[in-house]
């Protein structure tokens, strides 16, 4: 069975570790806040210039001004830090973020990613998901492994207008956990009760399916 979009936030939490700075993309990648391991110290950082996002409000606590790069309502953990979006820039172009994770369209085996744009669709623009990629050296794409139509979104060469070349090591789909190694996606783990054969299907990308490949537990 595949993914909740829910599950693939908990599975990205636990690549989280004491002491990091995050910066999480819009869409599944917002839901990780809510599963930050109790204890650990995870700053998460926000390219509209907060360091130190919390986890989603509860209803009496909302407060409109705060908001994350997607315009979703969020909160400050103790610590946190407002500034402009310029200052917010210079640290991802700077290298200072440990970890961040995204959303993408296709992903391909030489690790480039398609995340901003559908040729003929209306787009606001590519973001900072440009910025990301290029400073960021540990990223996870989180994707559904297919689309709608059952066409697959791990390829072997993109298809869609880039939005980084050569940067993607790890993708989280709905369906598997894999990386990307000389030129092929590396199966890794699988969803709960989804076969290797379900995967290998829906991958039109090189996909290597090595001997220790385990099941996700939750």
């Amino acid at each position: 069975m595949a993914l909740t979009r829910e599950q693939m936030a908990q599975r990205v939490a636990r690549e989280l570790k004491d002491g990091y700075y995050v910066n999480l993309g819009i869409g599944i990648p917002t839901l990780v806040a809510n599963y930050v391991p109790e204890g650990m110290e995870v700053m998460l950082q926000s390219e509209n210039g907060l360091l130190g996002m919390g986890a989603f409000p509860t209803e009496d606590s909302v407060d409109a001004d705060m908001i994350n790069a997607g315009k979703q309502t969020v909160t400050a953990v103790k610590g946190a830090s407002i500034f402009s979006s310029a200052e917010s820039f210079a640290m991802i172009r700077g290298g200072h973020v440990d970890l961040t994770v995204l959303g993408a369209f296709e992903v391909d085996v030489q690790g480039n990613i398609a995340s901003w744009m559908i040729p003929g669709k209306l787009v606001k623009g590519m973001g900072g998901a440009m910025d990301l990629v290029a400073g960021a050296d540990n990223i996870i794409v989180t994707m559904t492994h297919a689309s709608k139509d059952g066409e697959s979104k791990l390829l072997e060469r993109c298809e869609l207008p880039l939005t980084g070349a050569g940067c993607i090591r790890k993708v989280l789909t709905d369906l598997a956990y894999l990386e990307i190694e000389n030129g092929a996606f590396i199966l890794r783990e699988t969803a709960p009760g989804v076969s290797i054969a379900e995967i290998a299907e829906k991958t039109a990308g090189r996909l290597i399916v090595p001997d220790d490949v385990v099941e996700m537990t939750f």
